[in-house]
Order: structure tokens, then sequence, then C-alpha cells
């Protein structure tokens, strides 16, 4: 949690197990759950409107706050941050 704005995180292999956590994220297995659920639909979206590689990274943006997925090495990266004024909500 050295980043600004970073409250917690989740690294999670591959079936979804929590590996490291810390900060509001911190064995947090209900998160987890659901993180790995959302992962399990993108891969049943049509690879024709993707890319062929997939995703890099998925982020859940809600009012105050934000989920950022990376895959990287088979291992899920989840990294929870609050979202400041300047925060560019509506990127693409």
């Amino acid at each position: 949690m050295d980043r600004p704005g970073q409250t917690g995180y989740l690294l999670l292999n591959e079936e979804g197990a929590v590996l490291s956590s810390s900060g509001d994220l911190e064995n947090d297995e209900k998160s987890a759950v659901i993180i790995m659920g959302l992962l399990n639909i993108t891969s049943h979206i049509d690879s024709n409107a993707l890319s062929p590689e997939g995703f890099k990274k998925l982020s859940l943006i809600y009012d105050d706050h934000c989920y950022i997925v990376c895959l990287s090495n088979r291992r899920i990266h989840v990294v929870k941050k609050t979202l400041t004024p300047d925060f560019p909500q509506n990127s693409a």
C-alpha cells in the first residue's frame, strides 16, 4: 500500500485463493470470489469483441472508490483505491 490513494490489495492465484492481502481487502475472501466470478464472465464474452489476447486491466468504478484488476504471471492483482475529484471516471 505504498501508492497514493491505495487502500488495499489482494493477490490471488489462478483458482482465486488469496495469496497475499492488506488494508481494506485483508483476508477478503468474499471480494476474491466476486472478482473470480467477474473474470469467469469475461471469458464467456464473444472473443471477436475483444482483442485476441484478452483484456489487460479490468476497472470497477464506484462513486468514491474503484477496484483495478490486472492479470500478470499467472496471478490476479486487485487494488482498491479511493477516488479523488480529478480522477477521470469516464475514460475509455
